[in-house]
């Protein structure tokens, strides 16, 4: 369990802060960016969950908890000496993707097909989630660029990429099942 006595530190004055494994780095570190950006995410899914019924907002109180899964997961470097780790590090697994795929699988059967692009809005969830989509594909862009130079869980990556289709199926459902949707119309204001 995580106890914070003192919210501050001083420790990161300089531009710097601690990883998961205690190994200090820059503030801008492309790791950092990564677990951060899921953060951010974390709070915009906050936000949607002020406007949604009862089961979507169970739905977005385990992605928020998977979240900081993620997050631990992202800070955390080194994948390879996980074994030697006095305690085991928290990684994100396959069955939380599994998870997300079956709520999309269930949620998307009930949409039409889609015949053109979506605008961002219709309902104020679905404009909320259409951003925590926005943001989830950041995170996935910033976790697949530090994949290039480091080793990042594989599952933490499907994880982002299946999220990122979660809330756009889940955006189209607050859209009343899709039939308040704002279509794109192609050059519409020539």
């Amino acid at each position: 369990m995580v106890v914070l006595n003192k919210i501050y530190t001083r420790t990161g004055d300089k531009g710097d802060t601690a990883l998961g494994n205690g190994a200090r780095v820059a503030k801008h570190d492309v790791r950092v960016e990564a677990y951060g950006t899921a953060d951010e995410l974390n709070c915009f899914v906050g936000v949607a969950r002020l406007h949604a019924t009862k089961e979507t907002d169970d739905a977005l109180s385990r992605i928020q908890n998977d979240l900081f899964d993620l997050g631990a997961d992202l800070c955390r470097p080194d994948m390879e000496k996980d074994a030697e780790a006095e305690y085991p590090p928290l990684r994100m697994t396959d069955a939380q993707v599994d998870r997300l795929e079956a709520e999309i699988d269930l949620m998307n059967a009930e949409l039409e097909p889609l015949r053109s692009f979506i605008l961002p809005g219709g309902s104020e969830l679905s404009a909320h989630l259409h951003v925590c989509r926005t943001v989830a594909r950041r995170a996935e862009r910033l976790a697949t660029e530090l994949a290039l130079n480091e080793t990042v869980n594989a599952a933490a990556v499907r994880y982002l990429n299946r999220l990122s289709d979660w809330f756009f199926v889940a955006a189209r459902m607050a859209n009343d099942s899709g039939r308040k949707d704002v279509l794109w119309v192609p050059g519409a204001n020539r």
